[in-house]
């Protein structure tokens, strides 16, 4: 599951990061697809919701800095909001805690 997420996301991804420029539509195409992927990853419809409204409103207004392209940015908007969403730091898991049935 997690490898056909990571494809799906990569390849999006990858298609804006070649452009010099990207319009407020580029965007939206790229966040539609991200959408259809994370909700074929069986994430839930609100947080994907979620989680394309916080990208597009960081990546339509966001002040790019010279030195990357645009598409570089967004990914960046994308990987911080995966890291926001999923935690930045990692929980040991206990295995031997009881049973839950």
């Amino acid at each position: 599951m997690f490898e056909s997420l990571q494809e799906r996301l990569g390849s999006i991804l990858n298609g804006l990061t070649g452009r010099g420029a990207l319009s407020e539509a580029d965007v939206s195409a790229a966040l539609r697809e991200v959408r259809r992927a994370l909700l074929e990853a069986d994430v839930a419809l609100e947080v994907v919701r979620s989680f394309t409204d916080k990208v597009r409103e960081k990546a339509v207004g966001a002040a790019v800095v010279k030195s990357i392209k645009p598409g570089q940015m967004v990914v960046k908007i994308v990987h911080d909001e995966l890291v926001e969403m999923l935690g930045a730091e990692g929980v040991a898991i206990d295995l031997n805690a009881p049973a839950p049935v």
